[in-house]
């Protein structure tokens, strides 16, 4: 049995997406690796927009699909936000030094992790975004114990909302 959890939230718009991604963004710490998965439109960019948000960022937030990362520098730390959708071989990760980030401690949110193979596989937090007719729904799983303290953590957002 794992010693870490799961959760599902469900979300009616936008706004509330990006909320719950403010809301996350407080317990985010340096090192941590959280994964997006989710369908084209499912919503991957508006929650990192929400997390970039909560750390204080107040600039345009897009979705880094052509160029692959996209680097933020805040007060909290440096911030890379990637977006693997146009990755097709995970070792051209390995051309583009994404172990590097990983090693160096930076909070990493990373989009189409699936095409990322071995490199994500040990992500701190998973969230799988689904559409859903009232909303989104967002599947939320720990994958280590930085994981788990976020995880419990933001199980008082629902409480929140």
């Amino acid at each position: 049995m794992s010693d870490y959890s799961e959760a599902i939230y469900e979300f009616s718009d936008e706004a509330a997406m990006r909320r719950f991604g403010q809301f996350l963004a407080s317990f985010a710490t340096n090192g941590l690796l959280i994964t997006l998965q989710g369908d084209l439109g499912a919503g991957k960019t508006t929650l990192a927009r929400g997390i970039l948000e909560g750390l204080g960022y107040s600039g345009i937030v897009k979705s880094p699909t052509y160029t692959v990362v996209e680097p933020y520098e805040l007060s909290v730390g440096m911030i890379y936000h990637f977006d693997l959708y146009r990755i097709f071989d995970p070792e051209e990760l390995e051309f583009l030094g994404f172990r590097d980030y990983l090693n160096e401690g930076y909070l990493c949110i990373i989009e189409w992790p699936e095409r990322g193979d071995w490199f994500v596989h040990s992500a701190d937090l998973c969230i799988a975004i689904e559409p859903i007719e009232s909303g989104r729904k967002i599947y939320l799983r720990s994958n280590s114990r930085e994981g788990e303290w976020v995880f419990q953590n933001i199980q008082e957002f629902s409480e929140l909302a």
